[in-house]
């Protein structure tokens, strides 16, 4: 048969080469064997074509026959070989263009196919090779026979699995990163199909598993709006985050990534997210919990709820908030979700208690004609939406930031109005406690990624992401801080003993006024705004918040009389006949389960009456009927109307606001549960409360515009807290454990 090769390059040499250079050569590659796999017959293949090719050109007449004959196959365009078999016909390169051919026994095919694995030509490896395995029609009869060989048939196999490895990392080398992947994955699957050279397949895995994070940037910064590279990036994403165990997890994802790397990475994806992308992937993230996702998650929440007009979602970056509130200062955060709320009281008091020198000093500069500090924070809450939230979402780079456009929206307004009086959230703000100086805390080592200081937009690849070997693991040598984002912020200390003039020269807040000479009109509810009639009123009001910020800025022992004036009016409603619902406590949405799925619409299974007792049957019952008013919320439908059922205040307002946010992203679930309860908690003296541990096993099919975007399997265990209302049990809180 013949085959598109010729000595020159069987041997490695110019055509220009002495007879001592060809020489070296050919003992050169006598010398370097293949690897260790091949069997004699490959290896002895190899070894005639080098016998042949040196034979010929170390004789001077024979050289110079072959010679004119190879310049002639070279520059006669109009010849082309007479190829033997349709296979042969594949080989040729160049198009129309002859190229150099030499006649070899079929048994020497696998020899010259590792001839050409050894030059890098492993497209043309690929392009016989295959052939071979998957086409029999295309192939001669004696090379039909010869591949009954198990040997032979095994060379073949390596030799095409070697091929795609080296051709994967030339791609990689060259900045195409899915399509180094597709050709791992085309070496891996042939060799997972024939069961054979399992080191081989691990090399391929362990390149594979190195070139995901340069696989997600690319899906990820593709120009076009192709869903579904977009979808297969996401959860490459997603897998990474599994197999580490979070975004500052430790796990081994086998990336080469340490975690610093992997925070840089996750600084550099978020720019080509969307909005909802980075929400619904943070928040998940944040039940973990992590308190770098939750940071995330919490400037998602903001972007999307201030760009899209959802207040809602601010209201769940402030409840994310308040949880970080406890490890780091957000006060300032605070502050800006409580405006955007129109909560001015409670976003002064969040100013307050600030440690923010810069953005205060900016804040207090621009509040200098006003009685308290809100213009200054109207208009650093502006530009720091502009400028340091809105550049790291895909869909919000180019969009303006408008506190007036966004409080003239009639949907901001009318959630406003309907939250409740800012008295009965003033009692949430409390000071954390510090711990001694010098001590580290395990919370306190949670590093987080402000948005702030995320690289810039049309920055690149950061870092080692630039100039890393394909072929070779990252290097692991950066330690310590990611570069590029701050340490974490020192705890709030406070000293109960210092007067508010000592502490930062912060003026004490009075009653927040109306916003009208800004512009702004954060809430039309009454408290919110103030007229000059009750100017009167303001310096009373002003002492008499001057002397509660020293009071919360006391020993801490304030803390304990909260809880226990709390317990003590837990005991009155439960006296009453059931808990006071409106003021029990608002579910984590880091420890929630994951959102309800979608299932074929049915009516949702009609309330049973509730057992006076909390049995194991009864809180089975309870959280099956859940599950399945879930796929009704969470379906193709969306039967939000479905939820008051089962839930009740306050679950019920947070999954409402999922899942209105799930319809307006147009995503549907469905999913299959088991249960099992493994724990009731009930006490006879309080029959109208009860809590069940309940083991749960979801899987979760996620569909966008229709399109499947991934199947997730987890295995849960939550505590349902439940309530009796008109004798029928409801859950009014649920966290996993």
């Amino acid at each position: 048969m013949r085959i598109p090769l010729d000595y020159y390059r069987i041997l490695g040499v110019p055509i220009q080469a002495t007879a001592q250079q060809l020489s070296q050569s050919y003992h050169d590659r006598a010398l370097q064997l293949p690897r260790r796999e091949y069997s004699d017959l490959a290896i002895n293949a190899r070894k005639q074509l080098l016998d042949e090719a040196y034979g010929v050109l170390s004789d001077p007449e024979q050289r110079s026959a072959y010679d004119a004959s190879f310049l002639a196959k070279t520059y006669e365009l109009d010849q082309q070989p007479q190829l033997d078999s349709p296979l042969e016909s594949l080989l040729e390169l160049g198009g129309n263009s002859p190229t150099p051919w030499i006649e070899i026994n079929h048994e020497q095919l696998v020899g010259a196919l590792l001839i050409w694995q050894e030059l890098g030509e492993y497209d043309l490896v690929l392009k016989l090779g295959q052939p071979l395995l998957e086409n029999p029609v295309s192939i001669s009869p004696e090379q039909e026979r010869l591949m009954q060989s198990k040997l032979i048939r095994a060379d073949v196999v390596l030799t095409i699995a070697l091929a795609c490895l080296e051709l994967g990392r030339e791609h990689w080398q060259q900045g195409h990163s899915e399509k180094a992947a597709i050709a791992g994955q085309t070496g891996q699957e042939l060799l997972l199909r024939e069961g054979l050279f399992p080191n081989v397949r691990g090399e391929i895995q362990a390149d594979l598993y190195r070139l995901r994070p340069y696989r997600i940037l690319e899906l990820l910064s593709h120009e076009g709006e192709d869903e579904t590279r977009r979808t297969q990036g996401i959860q490459l994403l997603r897998d990474m985050l599994h197999e580490r165990g979070g975004i500052d997890g430790t796990g081994d994802d086998q990336s080469g990534l340490s975690v610093d790397d992997f925070l840089r990475f996750i600084q550099q994806i978020r720019h080509y997210l969307t909005v909802a992308e980075q929400q619904e992937l943070f928040e998940l993230e944040a039940r973990r919990p992590s308190a770098v996702a939750t940071y995330l998650a919490v400037y998602a929440l903001i972007a999307r709820g201030f760009a899209q007009c959802q207040p809602y979602l601010i209201t769940r970056a402030k409840e994310m908030l308040q949880r970080l509130g406890r490890r780091q200062d957000v006060y300032l955060e605070q502050a800006v979700c409580a405006l955007l709320l129109g909560q001015t009281e409670e976003a002064s008091q969040a100013l307050e208690l600030s440690q923010e020198y810069e953005p205060l000093a900016f804040i207090r500069e621009n509040s200098q004609d006003s009685p308290d500090l809100l213009p200054g924070l109207c208009l650093y809450g502006e530009r720091w939406l502009q400028n340091e939230v809105f550049p790291h979402f895909r869909d919000l780079a180019d969009q303006r930031a408008s506190l007036k456009d966004y409080f003239a929206d009639e949907q901001v307004q009318g959630y406003l109005e309907q939250l409740p009086s800012e008295g009965a959230a003033q009692n949430q703000w409390t000071v954390v406690e510090s711990p001694a100086f010098g001590a580290a805390t395990a919370l306190q080592a949670e590093p987080r990624i402000p948005a702030s200081v995320a690289p810039p937009m049309g920055s690149g690849t950061a870092g080692r992401f630039e100039d890393f070997d394909p072929g070779m693991p990252p290097s692991n040598s950066g330690r310590g801080a990611v570069a590029g984002m701050p340490r974490n912020r020192p705890p709030v200390e406070r000293d109960s003993h210092t007067s508010p003039d000592e502490r930062g020269g912060r003026e004490r807040k009075a009653d927040p006024v109306a916003l009208r000479d800004e512009g702004y009109r954060p809430s039309r509810r009454r408290g919110n705004r103030t007229s000059p009639s009750r100017a009167g009123r303001r310096s009373s009001r002003s002492q008499s918040k001057g002397t509660r910020s020293l009071i919360f800025l006391g020993l801490g022992g304030v803390v304990g009389v909260f809880f226990f004036v709390f317990l003590i009016g837990q005991a009155i409603q439960l006296l009453r006949g059931g808990p006071d619902l409106e003021q029990a406590e608002v579910i984590d949405p880091m420890e929630t389960m994951p959102n309800g799925e979608e299932m074929p619409v049915e009516e949702a299974p009609a309330p049973s009456v509730a057992d006076p007792i909390l049995t194991p049957e009864v809180a089975r019952e309870v959280v099956q009927m859940w599950l399945d008013v879930k796929k009704l919320a969470f379906g193709s439908e969306y039967r939000i109307d479905q939820l008051e059922t089962i839930l009740t205040n306050p679950l019920l307002g947070v999954w409402r606001g999922r899942v209105q946010q799930a319809r307006s992203s147009n995503i549907s679930r469905e999913y299959q549960h088991t249960v099992s309860v493994d724990e009731v908690i009930f006490d006879p003296a309080q029959p109208n409360v009860g809590a069940a541990v309940v083991s749960v096993r979801e899987r979760t099919t996620e569909y966008r515009a229709g399109a499947s975007a991934g199947v997730r399997d987890d295995n849960l265990r939550v505590r349902y807290e439940l309530v009796r209302e008109n004798n029928q049990w409801k859950i009014r809180d649920m966290r996993i454990l």
